[in-house]
Formats: structure tokens, sequence, C-alpha cells
């Protein structure tokens, strides 16, 4: 099974990086917003469940983690911080992958002092911006904690169509160097147009060698580089029909 590796490769155009670079001005320090205030009215989970569970759940969860991404883009579009705000919510995915996490975070027999305690401990090992921390918060208070990875999911949704970015997920046997990567970006940015490329990699031991590059709206589209894709080609070509033989 692929280990995901949840740092990301960026590729910006050259010639924003270098206008940026040329005018030597510094980029405007955020205003402070509070997500609390943008996610007034949210769903929680407070409400009665309903019968079918298999019907209304899922629909519900990701309603919930519409409405919570939304609220925080729009705090993270205030404040400039989208970009800032991403890679926060990246950390917190690597965290919530654990389900033990959320688990503890909506246990409601968990007292509550508890909970901040850990949210504190994260926020300072990650170095989380305020509004971040914030909307752990909001989360937490609403019994949402098992829908976050969702949250993380929706947020990159509205994040790469604000920025007109295209995601990659890069899977190969080792880490790639970095430069491997830029050419990766540079490829996927010219078969798609996009404005920007953020990269995803994750390691594939099965792929034998080589590496694949999955991108478009839910990985529809497939690049295969690897050595496991090329002995599959050649093996099929050694197949020969079936022949009835006469006895």
């Amino acid at each position: 099974m692929a280990a995901l590796r949840l740092a990301s490769f960026t590729l910006r155009p050259a010639a924003a990086a270098a206008a940026s670079a040329s005018s030597g001005a510094t980029p405007a320090a955020p205003r402070s917003a509070s997500f609390a205030r943008a996610a007034r009215g949210l769903p929680s989970l407070r409400l009665a469940p309903p019968r079918r569970r298999g019907d209304l759940v899922r629909p519900r969860a990701e309603a919930a983690a519409d409405s919570y991404a939304s609220a925080l883009s729009e705090v993270a579009v205030e404040n400039g911080t989208l970009e800032q705000t991403v890679s926060d919510l990246e950390k917190l995915q690597k965290i919530f992958a654990d389900e033990t996490v959320a688990e503890f975070f909506d246990n409601p027999t968990v007292p509550r002092e508890e909970k901040t305690a850990l949210i504190d401990e994260i926020a300072k090992s990650y170095e989380l911006q305020p509004h971040v921390v914030n909307f752990i918060n909001v989360v937490v208070d609403n019994f949402r904690a098992t829908i976050l990875p969702e949250i993380v999911v929706e947020f990159e949704n509205i994040f790469n169509s604000l920025t007109g970015t295209e995601v990659a997920t890069v899977t190969s046997v080792v880490q790639l160097e970095s430069q491997d990567l830029a050419q990766i970006a540079q490829h996927v940015q010219k078969m798609t147009g996009a404005k920007n490329v953020r990269l995803k990699t994750q390691l594939d031991p099965e792929l034998i060698a080589g590496f694949t590059v999955q991108y478009g709206r839910d990985g529809s589209s497939l690049i295969d580089m690897s050595v496991r894709k090329q002995i599959e080609e050649i093996t099929s070509e050694f197949e020969l029909p079936d022949v009835p033989l006469e006895v």
C-alpha cells in the first residue's frame, strides 16, 4: 500500500516570480480574522441522528465539510493567507489520518480541557496560524473532527479554483529529487494550461521503478512511467490466444 507524503511542491509562472523578486516588495502582514465569526451557523452533530444511516449520513457529512471549508476560505481570503492555510490543513490532514485522534476529539466524555490542551500542543508543534486554531476549536466544539479530512479536500478544491492551481500526485518507489519534481510540474502545467501546479508525493514499492503522475479532478488523468507498467505491456505482447486442440 502506498505511503502518502503530504509535502507539496508548488510551481508558479516564472514571470510572476521574477516580478515579485525585482520589486523587492514585502507582502503585507495578514489582518486578523476570526474563524468562529465566519463559522456561525455551521451544522453540528447535536442534531437528531437520521434513521437511514447509509442514505443520509454521508450527504450530510459532505455538506458539512463544504460549509466548514467555505467559511475557512473566506477568512483566509480576507487575511491574504490562502497558501499558508492550505499548508496548515495538510499538516492537520496528516494528524487526523489517525482515527484515534478524531475519536478522542469527538468523544463527549473527554473533558474539554483535555481537548484544549491537545489542540494547543498541535498548534505549537506545527506552528499553525491563529485562525486555523480557531477553526479546529469550532470543529471540535461541534463534534465534527471525524470529517476533518473531507474538509481539507473541499478546502483544497476551493483553493485550486481561486488560484488556478492544478494538483498532481506523483507516486514513485523512492523520493524523487527536487529537480525531477520541477520537470514533472512543468510538464503538467504545459499539458493542463494551469497557472500553478502543486505536486503531492507518495511512495509505492510495487511500481518496481519509475513513477506515475495523476492529475485532473479526482485524479482522472494518468501518466504511467513505471517499470511495472512496462512489464505488463511486454507480458501482454507475449500472451498467445487459446488454440483449441483436437483430440
